[in-house]
This record gives C-alpha cells, sequence and structure tokens, in this order.
C-alpha cells in the first residue's frame, strides 16, 4: 500500500451533515453512482443506524453499487453495528466504521464516561463487527485533541481486535499541518502493531487547512486513506475536499509519489450534481471546479496563456471535466439523445416512466430555453425526482405584477396534498410577494435564514436555480428550485422547502 492512496468519499454521511444539505435515497443513490463513475475507493453511504430513511438509502446503494466499496457509520454499540451490518448485506465490498470520542473533553462532558470504559467499548465494538463484516474502521473521534498516551493503548487494542484500518479525525479543524503530520507519525511509531492496519485522516474545515493537514498526514504521517467529499461540503466549515486532494497529489506526483484510482475527468460532473442536489452553491473561485477555477482577467496573464498554456496553468481543464461542459441537446433533440445523455451525466432512472416524465420536462424547457446545457439537465432530472415522490406542495402557475413606483403582488396556484388551492399577497418585491402567497395558505410559521440565486449557465437566457433555507421547530432544511423565471423559481424552491419541512426522518448527530 506504500504508493497507494485510497479516497475515501463520505459527502453522503459527514457532508449530509450541512444544515439544510439533507438528501433522498434516490439523491444519494444517483450520487453515488457519480462517485463510483468517479472510481472513489470506499464510498461512506451514511448512519444506517440513524433512521429508516438511511438505511434504506445504505442498502439501495449497498446493492447497486459493485466498484466501491460501501460504509456505514455506527457508533460503537451493538445495536448500531449490527443495523450497519444488516444494511451492507448487499455489498460486493462492505465496511463498517465504528467510532467513540477519546478526548477529555468529549468522554467527560459528552459521553460521561471514564478512559476505562471507553477503551473497553471500543475493544468490544470492534470485536463485534469484525465477527459481521472482515473491513472495519475505528475513528477516536476527537482524536487529534486527545491525550497520546490514551491514544496509543486505544488503538494498539482496536487493531488487536480486528480493525483494518485506523482513521484519526481532526473533528474540529485544530489542526495545524507541520503538528498534525508528525502526530499521525509518532501514532504510527509507537504503536507496536500499527503496520497491520490502514492509517487514515479525516480533517475538517474550521481554520481553512482541512486539505493542508491532510495532505500534512499523508507525506509526513505515512497515512494511506483521505476521506473528504466533494465541494468540501460538511457541517460548520466543511470537511478536506475531495477534488482539491485528488489534483494537489496528480499535478504534484514529484512529490507526494503515489498512485489513485480516480477518474478526475468525473470531478466537475460530480461536483455540479451535489451542488444542485444540495442546494449549496460553489464559489466562484473554489480551486478546481469554481466557475473562475481556470479563468483568466489579467492582461499579462491572458499574453502568457495564448502563448503557453503552463505559464499561468498547472492543470488542464479538461482534465477534471471543463471540457464536458458543452451544449448537445434542443427541442429537437430525440428521447434517445437525451437518454444518452443522462448516462454520459451518471444520472440512472430506474423506470420508463419516471425517463418519459423527464423527458417530457426536457421537450418543455426546450421550447422555452433554445440552449440545453448539462446543468439544465440535472436541474431538472433532480426535480423530477422530488415530484416523484408525492410531496405535499407541488407548484402550479404563478403571476406577479411589479411597477415601478407601486407595490408588487402575485397570485399562485400549487397543489396541496394534491388539490390546487390559490393564494395572494403583495410584498416588497416580486419574490417576497409571492412567498407570501404561499405562506397565506400553508401558514408553517418557518423562519427563512438564506435566499441564493444561482445562474445555471452562463446567459441571459439560463435557467435561474435559487436555494431557500428554511428553520423551524429546531429543523434545517433547504429547498431548490430551477426555472428560467426566477421569480417562479423561488416559488418552487420555497415549496421544496416546505415539502422537506412536513418529512418525518429523524436525524441523529454523528461524528464530526
Amino acid at each position: 500500500m506504500a504508493d497507494k492512496l485510497i479516497i475515501f468519499d463520505t459527502t453522503l454521511r459527514d457532508g449530509e451533515q450541512s444544515p439544510g444539505a439533507s438528501m433522498t435515497r434516490d439523491e444519494k443513490l444517483r450520487i453515488a453512482r457519480q462517485l463510483e463513475r468517479l472510481r472513489v475507493d470506499v464510498i461512506e453511504a451514511g448512519f444506517a443506524a440513524s433512521s429508516n430513511g438511511d438505511f434504506e438509502a445504505v442498502k439501495s446503494i449497498a446493492n447497486a453499487i459493485k466498484d466501491a466499496t460501501i460504509c456505514s457509520l455506527s457508533r460503537a454499540n451493538d445495536r448500531d453495528i449490527s443495523r450497519a451490518a444488516e444494511a451492507l448485506k448487499g455489498a460486493n465490498s462492505g465496511r463498517i466504521h465504528t467510532f467513540i470520542a477519546t478526548s477529555a473533553l468529549h468522554m467527560e462532558k459528552k459521553l460521561r464516561m471514564t478512559p476505562d470504559q471507553v477503551f473497553e467499548q471500543a475493544k468490544q465494538s470492534v470485536r463485534f463487527a469484525r465477527n459481521l463484516v472482515a473491513d472495519v474502521e475505528f475513528s477516536p473521534e476527537d482524536g487529534y485533541r486527545s491525550d497520546m498516551d490514551f491514544l496509543c493503548k486505544i488503538l494498539e487494542a482496536v487493531i488487536e481486535e480486528g480493525a483494518t484500518t485506523i482513521n484519526v479525525p481532526d473533528t474540529v479543524g485544530y489542526a495545524v499541518p507541520e503538528l498534525y503530520g508528525q502526530f499521525i507519525k509518532t501514532l504510527r511509531e509507537r504503536i507496536p502493531n500499527s503496520d497491520k492496519a490502514i492509517w487514515s485522516v479525516h480533517c475538517h474545515n474550521d481554520l481553512g487547512m482541512a486539505v493542508a493537514n491532510s495532505l500534512a498526514g499523508v507525506k509526513l504521517g505515512g497515512a494511506r486513506q483521505v476521506e473528504c467529499t466533494i465541494n468540501g461540503l460538511g457541517e460548520r466549515a466543511g470537511n478536506c475536499s475531495l477534488e482539491e486532494i485528488v489534483m494537489a497529489v496528480k499535478t504534484r506526483k514529484d512529490y507526494f509519489g503515489l498512485e489513485m484510482n480516480i477518474d478526475p475527468i468525473h470531478i466537475l460532473a460530480a461536483s455540479r450534481m451535489v451542488s444542485q442536489t444540495t442546494g449549496f452553491v460553489v464559489q466562484p473561485n473554489k480551486a478546481v471546479v469554481g466557475a473562475n477555477a481556470f479563468a483568466h482577467a489579467s492582461g499579462i496573464h491572458q499574453d502568457g496563456v495564448l502563448k503557453a498554456r503552463d505559464t499561468y496553468e498547472i492543470m488542464r481543464a479538461e482534465d477534471v471535466g471543463w471540457s464536458a461542459n458543452k451544449i448537445v441537446l434542443g427541442k429537437l433533440s430525440g428521447r434517445n439523445a437525451f437518454k444518452q445523455r443522462l448516462q454520459e451525466l451518471g444520472v440512472v432512472l430506474e423506470s420508463e416512466s419516471e425517463l418519459n416524465a423527464a423527458f417530457t420536462r426536457f421537450k418543455e424547457l426546450a421550447d422555452r430555453k433554445s440552449e440545453i446545457f448539462d446543468e439544465d439537465i440535472l436541474a431538472l432530472v433532480s426535480e423530477e425526482s422530488v415530484t416523484q415522490d408525492k410531496e405535499q406542495y407541488a407548484f402550479v402557475s404563478l403571476s406577479q405584477h411589479s411597477e415601478t413606483g407601486e407595490r408588487p403582488s402575485a397570485a399562485i396556484v400549487f397543489k396541496v396534498s394534491g388539490k390546487e388551492v390559490h393564494g395572494k399577497s403583495d410584498g416588497n418585491g416580486p419574490v417576497d410577494a409571492s412567498l407570501k402567497a404561499i405562506e397565506s395558505i400553508v401558514e408553517s410559521g418557518a423562519e427563512m435564514v438564506l435566499y441564493s440565486v444561482n445562474a445555471i449557465s452562463g446567459s441571459t437566457e439560463s435557467q435561474g436555480e435559487v436555494t431557500v433555507r428554511l428553520q423551524n421547530s429546531g429543523r434545517v432544511v433547504n429547498g431548490v428550485g430551477s426555472d428560467p423565471d426566477i421569480i417562479v423559481a423561488s416559488a418552487k424552491a420555497y415549496l421544496s422547502a416546505l415539502n422537506k419541512l412536513q418529512s418525518k426522518a429523524d436525524r441523529v448527530a454523528a461524528q464530526g
């Protein structure tokens, strides 16, 4: 394993813990298929014991994905581990990832357990998991802030019990690269059986150093697995970014000297799919996948790139999928061409009725918009997956009036449990009026904590993609809507968020 770096993607588990980023089973499965195309080694599909919905998502992914190891997180107890093993039964290669906190702060304040109790529970949990699956990963939560002597003792014990991967998380993003790399190195040197397991790093981005810390753990510490997410998605400031780790190791192979299974040409498609599914927009200057990642505004830079690309570009845009962003379909395109493009984008619709419904929406969009981009297709398929779920609220039509000097007004028609209702309201602007018209009927009492508009592609004819984040009774959800009309997209996004608020799926806080 000395020259191979394992990419462990936790977008569907740790990434989903971002407030409002929860995904449906079908959305998770769609992203998992794209991760398989990307040739990710391990996909952490969820936390099977946290809810029935997450259990079904892990089970579906385990049954569908054949070229990657499918992993489920579990707390260090028999119930969680048994539930994870049950969800993973259909996997070609399954892994249970169990964890327990080991820092003095977490043990005392959160677990209310003594170090000896934590030590015994960790051993017993790994032993139990090892009897159910051959591949067991153990994480000491808040490992970087744990006492070194205690950490060595517990990690040596779980390796002895059969843990095949040891992950050392910087759960709160406290580490700095040189110290974190040395921390991993010291653990491996002090633990007698450290060579019996693969060492892994899992870094959060609270100080903006998740990628740097992870790379230090690899280069200085000798770790050979990196846990990361698409777009750096994750709770608080996010996780280590998969695209940045992959391209750093590939671009600086002279320094890292490591091989990976990843096919980077699918990075951009994965980034867009995750962004459009969760509603978390990628900032333009984001490395590798941001809209400006390969743009040159300076005249000096432009001149240099025109003469020789490597004057200012250290990697090629097409190598991470930017060349795939081309116009391929229009209103004259047929059903087979549409189906083929879906397959190229990693979207698999499970039934002919789903394909037919998506194609109908495509033709409707093509009548309003002459050029259809990949992002448009992903957006309409995402909307179709929502309507397939028989959600309580469904958009029908909207009319609004806005004129300088007059207060805007809106009238909306939407379905509530299949029955059409009509709402009217005025507001500070056409969007405000439209959303108040919805609230005049539903009276949800939800607080809007985010409203964001993003152009899906780069022209005035582009569809607008709107993200609405609502909060109510401690729940935070995102709704995403897309339409060439921004006001309509806003109404769709609001209804989408209301549908998620209606969901009764339970969530359990997991490892950071």
